[in-house]
């Protein structure tokens, strides 16, 4: 080969020096240098990303709880139409509620309420005397809530007693009246009333008692406005506002006309404070029997008559029985001359211990004992005398009420 035609070689490519100055180096010069992106780029990104996810998780997670709450049925008894038993609690209390009527009386001394029920289709209402004794105004509200004035059309102290009528009502639902002769200690009762202004309160319990002697009222001080009640106990729930109630038996009949509770005693400091008001199984109901009589009465003359042996009685006697006074009021006799007592043979200083074989242990009960009768009704009386007994029969005279 010529030297014209020598090809010059390309020269070596240099060795990889490990000990030079920079190791060597490859640069693509042709090439622009690749970049990652930019921090804001990726934050952008990820909120995007991060508010994506949760609109769809919020949505499907209302959508799971729509259904869930739409398949979610507890178990429950269907509705039940069917009337309770006739004499249940409930069939008592649908039977007679519509002829209980609440009262609401307005008088000198402010306001009061209490309970009646209607005796018959012309407007007639038996309530407690208590309840409207000095009332000025007195409004009836119906089980309906319906309300229309009331008058009084008679009342007695004696028997805390009374009778108001309301005009113009149609549809009353008087009461079916019992007899409370055939009462006796455990029998199932029902009352109805508004304890504390709480119209149509039903309460229920037994009879506890019967022949319980009773007094009540006292307040002004003459006695004459003392109410004797030969009462049914019961320990059916009574507070203010039952007073004038019915006491009704198994059948819906009324037995009795609430009228009295017994409170707990005061502390023994006679801090009135601490005795408790209301109900604690102590509830007293005038024989229906009485009531009626006498409603009877007050409907009729506007008055009740109250029967009476004639007698004066020493009421600070403390011995057991009734002791007939040695003198009557303002000086004159104790025994009514032509009276009762003095037909039967009565005399001062007779102590009565017994009514028709029942003890009594002092005036009051003597009192409640003859007043559980009518006029005309007879009696024996055991008396006791100079430290004999003996037995004496008696014809009840009668006497004008308050």
């Amino acid at each position: 080969m010529s030297d014209d035609q020598h090809t010059e070689q390309p020269a070596p490519a240099p060795g990889y020096d490990p000990w030079a100055a920079a190791p060597l180096q490859v640069v693509d010069a042709g090439a622009e240098p690749r970049r990652g992106p930019r921090m804001w780029q990726l934050v952008a990104v990820g909120v995007v990303i991060a508010l994506l996810a949760g609109g769809i998780g919020g949505y499907l997670g209302v959508l799971t709880e729509r259904r869930s709450s739409t398949r979610l049925q507890l178990p429950q008894a269907a509705v039940d139409h069917k009337d309770r038993a006739p004499d249940s609690v409930a069939g008592i209390a649908a039977t007679a509620l519509p002829g209980v009527v609440t009262l609401h009386v307005s008088s000198g001394s402010g306001g009061s309420t209490g309970t009646g029920f209607v005796l018959d289709g012309e407007g007639h209402i038996l309530t407690n005397n208590h309840v409207v004794a000095d009332a000025k105004d007195i409004t009836v509200t119906f089980s309906t809530g319906e309300s229309v004035a009331a008058d009084v059309v008679g009342r007695d102290g004696g028997y805390d007693l009374a009778v108001v009528k309301v005009n113009g009502v149609r549809g009353l639902r008087p009461l079916a009246l019992g007899n409370s002769e055939n009462v006796r200690v455990g029998d199932p009762v029902v009352a109805i009333g508004a304890p504390f202004d709480l119209s149509n309160t039903v309460t229920a319990g037994i009879i506890s008692a019967t022949g319980r002697p009773i007094t009540a009222g006292g307040d002004k001080g003459d006695g004459s406005d003392v109410s004797y009640v030969d009462a049914l106990q019961t320990d059916a729930p009574i507070n203010p506002g039952n007073s004038g109630g019915p006491l009704l038996d198994s059948r819906a009949r009324v037995i009795g006309i609430n009228s009295a509770i017994r409170g707990a005693d005061k502390a023994q400091d006679g801090d009135e404070g601490t005795r408790q008001s209301g109900s604690i199984g102590l509830g007293f109901a005038i024989p229906v029997n009485q009531g009626k009589r006498v409603a009877e009465e007050l409907i009729r003359t506007g008055h009740a008559t109250h029967p009476v042996i004639g007698v004066t009685l020493d009421m600070q006697y403390t011995g057991d029985g009734a002791r007939v006074g040695a003198k009557g009021q303002d000086g004159k006799p104790s025994v009514l001359a032509g009276g009762p007592g003095a037909r039967a043979g009565i005399t001062a200083g007779d102590v009565i211990t017994k009514v028709d074989g029942q003890r009594v242990h002092g005036g009051d009960e003597l009192i409640i004992k003859i007043r559980s009768h009518r006029p005309g009704d007879a009696l024996t009386l055991t008396v006791l005398r100079e430290g004999r007994e003996r037995t004496l029969e008696v014809v009840l005279g009668s006497a004008g009420g308050s």
